[in-house]
């Protein structure tokens, strides 16, 4: 089935969903090592046993990847590699989604309630915010279909709502900082024992400047994971979760928590 999806001169949304599940073997939600390579392999003789060349975008695509082993790509890269369906495609295109600190502030505005999830409904409101400032329209049944890929793209877990790392994914994976966060993640108590030790005034809210302490201890103690000097990055990207500069407890628990005690 893959195959003749990749021979495709437009793809449809939920045959780019199709294709995403064949080659995402291990469910991470990226492709790397092998999973990469199968895909490099099985696009170049789909196009080849179709007698179709390779787009633009193909080419630079198998170019960079092709004799990489330390290659990663994510939905964003994969949408637009194929000639996926153009209002589909739009959603991985936004304004909003070119930087971690917009998305983060779009996160914000829709997770109105800092329960730290986006459900269906809001789910559909965004995906319609985001096609609407492309100037795109689409009727109630794309639009819930669009919401409904969506959610089993990204919704690893299966609670039929999405967390922010869940919903990161549709920032392309140079520019999703939420990676660096993953291998330092603490339990619940863990996480709220730092919260309490770095919220020195007891307000029960970070600020910016304890939010640098905060990041400089961690680089500190995670050299192989985060890199010090990216730590004005970092912090602007966590700050655009905050509330008029409050940095409140749920909010930072997003980027350093696991949920579990």
């Amino acid at each position: 089935m893959a195959e003749s999806y990749l021979q495709s001169s437009l793809i449809t949304a939920s045959q780019f969903f199709e294709i995403w599940l064949h080659f995402d073997a291990d469910g991470s939600g990226y492709l790397e090592g092998k999973e990469l390579q199968n895909l490099i392999q099985e696009l170049l003789q789909a196009r080849k046993k179709a007698g179709l060349e390779l787009s633009p975008e193909m080419k630079t695509f198998v170019e960079h990847y092709g004799q990489r082993d330390d290659g990663k790509i994510g939905i964003v890269e994969l949408a637009h590699v194929l000639p996926t369906e153009e209002n589909f495609l739009l959603l991985f295109r936004c304004q909003q989604l070119k930087s971690c600190e917009e998305f983060m502030k779009t996160w914000r505005k829709y997770d109105t309630d800092h329960s730290g999830f986006i459900e269906t409904e809001e789910l559909k409101n965004f995906l319609k915010d985001l096609l609407e400032k492309a100037n795109k329209t689409v009727d109630d049944t794309k639009l819930a279909e669009y919401t409904d890929l969506m959610l089993k793209l990204f919704d690893s877990n299966n609670d039929g709502k999405l967390e922010l790392t869940e919903m990161a994914r549709l920032l392309p994976v140079q520019e999703n900082f939420l990676l660096k966060f993953q291998g330092i993640k603490m339990c619940g108590k863990e996480f709220n024992k730092a919260f309490e030790l770095y919220d020195q005034d007891g307000n029960g809210y970070i600020d910016e400047n304890e939010l640098d302490a905060l990041l400089k201890d961690l680089c500190e103690k995670n050299k192989q994971d985060l890199d010090i000097n990216n730590i004005t990055t970092y912090k602007k990207n966590i700050m655009a979760l905050s509330d008029g500069g409050k940095l409140y407890r749920t909010d930072l628990a997003l980027i350093l928590s696991t949920g579990d005690n």
